[in-house]
């Protein structure tokens, strides 16, 4: 999984992909265009015909993976149009550079990499344990907390404690702390004692508040602390929609640390982070101590 890691130039795809309520990546044709190298939607939209043809090819729903949209943008002087652009999926990405202009070598093989990394990303997690799977989303909560507190930081926000615990009632109907007294965990334990199912939910909490505090430039804590609580609330009201179980109706599980601890005393802890992505931390090594001779 270390030579999956997404690095160099590829950002640029990671950094324009979405997410949509159903938890599904996706891309704006218009977005990946200039990546791949084109400058006019006409030729590239040429391309997105090929890549339809030969995802009808190989057998697959053409609409299940290219999907068309419209949007209004402005032209100068308040005036707008409505322009086409296109919603698509990994494998739609994929098809594309595969049938990209082998002229612009660079953009398309770089390309062309980057959506065969994603794809073996998503064979690798759907082949993970469960206990894998757990690890791997709390890792990634860990770092994408990280980037949420950042964002929310230039936002404005001085007080954590509320604009965290928003999150959480948008969520989980609730407080953190009744959350926490309603599943009998300790004070701070709720992510190291969730499940991936509850883990994966406050995951998409996290990215897309962070997401949306940058794309409305929201500047004042107030609206940041709200725009939280909104978030959790359509991630609850997705839950909902699909018929999931609510987050606070899912039993804790056993303390994330106790099962590295397991894992470890299997003899299996390093293979398991390496197979997720991680390096397993190594001990710091001792400093001697002994003074110098003569001292």
């Amino acid at each position: 999984m270390n030579d999956l890691e997404i690095i160099g130039p590829a950002k640029g795809f990671e950094e324009v992909k979405k997410t949509d309520e159903g938890g599904v990546e996706y891309w704006n044709a218009r977005e990946i265009m200039p990546l791949l190298g084109y400058d006019t939607w006409r030729n590239f939209e040429d391309v997105i015909k090929k890549a339809e043809r030969a995802c009808m090819a190989s057998g697959q729903i053409v609409e299940n993976h290219f999907v068309s949209v419209s949007k209004m943008v402005k032209i100068g002087s308040n005036a707008t149009r409505t322009i086409v652009d296109y919603k698509l999926d990994r494998y739609a990405c994929y098809l594309i550079a595969q049938n990209g202009d082998s002229t612009k070598k660079e953009e398309i093989a770089l390309a062309q990499t980057y959506f065969a990394i994603q794809t073996r990303r998503q064979e690798i997690f759907q082949d993970l344990a469960t206990t894998e799977k757990r690890l791997l989303i709390r890792k990634e909560m860990i770092d994408q907390n990280k980037k949420l507190f950042s964002t929310a930081k230039r936002a404005g926000v001085h007080h954590f404690g509320l604009f965290n615990d928003a999150g959480y009632r948008g969520l989980y109907g609730m407080p953190l702390s009744r959350v926490e007294q309603r599943k009998g965990i300790k004070k701070g334990e709720l992510l190291d004692r969730s499940g991936s199912t509850e883990l994966a939910a406050n995951l998409f909490r996290v990215t897309q508040t962070e997401e949306k505090l940058r794309k409305d430039a929201v500047s004042d804590q107030a609206t940041a602390i709200k725009t939280h609580f909104m978030v959790g609330g359509k991630v609850r009201q997705t839950i909902k929609d699909i018929g999931g179980d609510l987050p606070e109706n899912l039993r804790p599980e056993k303390h994330i640390k106790i099962v590295e601890k397991e894992l470890k005393a299997l003899g299996s802890y390093e293979e398991t982070m390496t197979k997720i992505g991680h390096e397993a931390p190594t001990k710091p090594k001792k400093v001697s101590r002994k003074k110098p001779a003569g001292s």
